[in-house]
């Protein structure tokens, strides 16, 4: 199979090239919910994905968070909804942060932002019990890059977040076949369908360079949880 030889290739070339540093390539990036397992709560789920990642052969290398805060536009017309604007931070990018308007842009500025932000309270309030984290480990598989976070909101777990990055890769359609393949293999019946960011794409090319998408993706999935109730509340 063709992941089977990629990374039997990659092996080789590691093992030959002991002195050689892949650079760092922001490439085609998934982000994806993972059911909780039934008798389990969060955590117990996490051990098990670490688990099988470890048995792969996956390294482990620190840790990441993305975050997301909440702001409400005050000032509407009367009548009409509420727009939200969300500002997310991601540790891979520590001196950036996005600001993603409901169902409008996005706007990538540098960490005073959210100072920036504060100077505003006056036309966007801080909705602050809807602040959502999302921690946990970093792990590398060949050219795979693979985060397993537990997403939090009012310091509750709300479900579990995978997180696959296709480093070489900018083309979502020339490996999202080999990225299924490979999350199958710890993932199993799991694996997502397209994300829906690609599809947006008309010129088919990830945005790798202010991980906009991969923003984007975090954010569908962290209001999905804040609608689902807690998971494993019956777990002891």
């Amino acid at each position: 199979m063709y992941f089977q030889a990629e990374v039997l290739t990659r092996k080789h070339f590691v093992k030959n090239k002991k002195n050689h540093r892949w650079p760092k390539i922001m490439g085609v990036t998934c982000v994806c919910q993972v059911p909780v397992t039934e008798g389990k709560s969060v955590q117990q789920t996490v051990d098990v994905l670490h688990k099988k990642l470890e048995q792969l052969g996956a390294v482990k290398q620190g840790s990441f968070c993305v975050d997301c805060e909440t702001y409400h536009a005050t000032g509407n017309v009367t009548g009409q909804p509420t727009k939200l604007l969300y500002v997310m931070h991601n540790s891979e990018t520590p001196l950036s942060c996005h600001a993603l308007f409901e169902g409008g842009p996005c706007l990538t500025a540098d960490g005073n932002f959210d100072v920036l932000m504060l100077k505003l309270k006056s036309h966007f309030q801080n909705a602050k019990a809807h602040k959502v984290e999302c921690r946990g480990s970093r792990y590398r598989y060949c050219d795979f890059l693979i985060k397993v976070g537990t997403v939090t909101m009012s310091s509750s777990g709300r479900g579990i977040s995978v997180e696959v990055e296709y480093c070489p890769c900018v083309v979502p359609g020339d490996c999202w076949n080999l990225m299924k393949e490979f999350m199958q293999t710890f993932l199993g019946s799991s694996v997502p369908e397209w994300p829906t960011v690609f599809t947006s794409k008309p010129e088919g090319l990830y945005a790798p360079a202010d991980s906009v998408d991969t923003m984007n993706q975090y954010l569908e999935l962290f209001n999905k949880l804040r609608k689902q109730p807690v998971p494993g509340s019956n777990v002891r």
